[in-house]
């Protein structure tokens, strides 16, 4: 840019050249220049939540006496079109950026200022807006930023991934209750197993998802408790005494959520239990969907060459190289998203752990951390449900086959003959390559009793 497209602002540490067609200030250019780390920003839920807060701020100051009307409504006006989206594109600091992340609390000040100022010249007003002095009246980084997030993550929680989750449960009970008449064999450390239903198999998938659906609804009612009004470290200093109660219940009114003011405000400004909890969930649904679509992999593996149990929907070509190769897609996506979360929830709760005193400052990275995790875990659990899961067909010959075939079968003749004789048959079978039934009819053993003893249908 040339010299006369930018703007000369002075902020406490000197001039600051800035943009000038950027709404944003000082602090936050001075934030773009230091923090050049990963292009990466708070995500538009985050930057909504701020826009909330800064209303109800400037609500609750204006009815106290603390900000004149005309301009407590310009702030109002501006913080609407921020929680409305009109200047995302302002919103330009690193996630990795100055601790407890006041870069970001000043981006929205500064933005919110800058905007409610042109407001204001549109008509008679002299007075002018300060970003720190109104739009941060009765504010400080750290009672905002905890509760944005705590905002935003219960906005992502309940509007995208519960129902998800919900989804997902459902579709696998609709699953479960498609395929109960499908027999097969079972198997434990990956070898055959006694024989089970293909239902029972998706049923058990389907009750891991309603417990983990409950645990998160429960811990994510944690962030029901916000702090605002406890200022810079919870002694409420510079407020009238009304603004924490009053600020609160404006938040909870313009967002249909029952925030509620903190058990201990000192306990709210120094730790992030909220958003540990609710991670230790999602690395917990993370866990469990690994292991079901890893399951789903191995029992669709094949076609030719493995367990081909099940049929997945085919999505997309899965080689370069091999002609009419389908690979599980989905459950590979799915499986990398959950990986992505295990990992997220290690940084979250190592920068949980290194709060110190009176706040904790590694607020924009458990901040990122746990909305990335919502958003990324929600999108990819519908297509997990719309792509895959309710698209899996039974390969009920393949699975009559490898239970027809199971060793383990030889278990049902365990009560009549003893564990030691019945293991003997099963071995034979093995060395031989031949089914349970075989060696007994090979031996003289086969009874009506025994016959029946190995019947899938009777380990069921």
């Amino acid at each position: 840019m040339s010299s006369n497209e930018y703007r000369t602002e002075r902020d406490p540490l000197g001039k600051v050249k800035i943009p000038k067609r950027a709404y944003y200030g000082s602090q936050t250019q001075r934030a773009i220049e230091n923090f050049q780390i990963s292009n990466k920003h708070l995500p538009r839920s985050f930057i909504k939540a701020q826009g909330i807060i800064k209303v109800a701020a400037a609500k609750v100051n204006i009815d106290l006496g603390m900000l004149t009307k005309n301009l407590g409504e310009a702030i109002i006006t501006a913080s609407e079109e921020v929680i409305n989206g009109e200047w995302d594109d302002q919103f330009v600091v690193d996630v990795y950026q100055a601790g407890a992340g006041t870069s970001q609390n000043m981006n929205a000040n500064e933005v919110i200022a800058n905007r409610a100022n042109e407001i204001l010249n549109k008509g008679t007003h002299a007075e002018r807006i300060h970003p720190n002095d109104h739009v941060n009246m009765s504010q400080s980084t750290n009672d905002t930023f905890p509760t944005a997030l705590n905002i935003a993550a219960l906005e992502g929680i309940h509007e995208s991934l519960i129902p998800a989750i919900d989804q997902l449960q459902q579709a696998l009970n609709r699953k479960s209750e498609e395929l109960m008449s499908v027999l097969k064999s079972g198997r434990t450390h990956l070898h055959d197993a006694v024989p089970m239903k293909l239902g029972q198999e998706f049923a058990g998938y389907a009750e891991t998802i309603r417990s983990l659906y409950e645990e998160i609804k429960q811990n994510s009612e944690e962030l029901y408790e916000i702090g605002l009004g406890g200022n810079a470290i919870g002694t409420k200093v510079n407020l009238h005494e009304s603004y924490a109660k009053k600020v609160i219940a404006e938040v909870s009114k313009r967002t249909n959520y029952p925030f509620r003011e903190p058990t201990n405000i000192f306990s709210f400004m120094q730790n992030r239990n909220a958003p540990l909890r609710v991670m230790g969930s999602l690395k917990e649904l993370s866990v469990h969907l690994i292991k079901i679509t890893s399951d789903l992999r191995l029992l669709s593996s094949g076609p030719r060459t493995g367990l081909a149990e099940i049929t997945l929907p085919s999505v997309q070509p899965g080689s370069t190289i091999m002609p009419g190769k389908v690979n599980p897609a989905i459950l590979e996506m799915t499986h990398m998203v959950c990986c992505q979360v295990i990992g997220y929830e290690s940084t979250l709760s190592t920068a949980v752990m290194s709060g110190q005193l009176e706040i904790n400052v590694m607020m924009p990275i458990i901040a990122y951390t746990l909305l990335e995790s919502i958003h990324i875990l929600a999108n990819a659990i519908t297509s997990l449900v719309e792509k895959c899961i309710t698209g899996i067909k039974a390969n009920e010959a393949t699975c009559r086959k490898w239970m027809e075939e199971s060793l383990s079968l030889v278990t049902g003749l365990s009560p009549s003959m003893g564990y030691d004789l019945a293991s003997e048959i099963g071995q034979q079978a093995e060395e031989e390559n031949k089914t349970i039934k075989q060696i007994l009819i090979d031996k003289g053993l086969n009874t009506k009793e025994n016959i029946s003893a190995i019947d899938p249908s009777n380990f069921i």
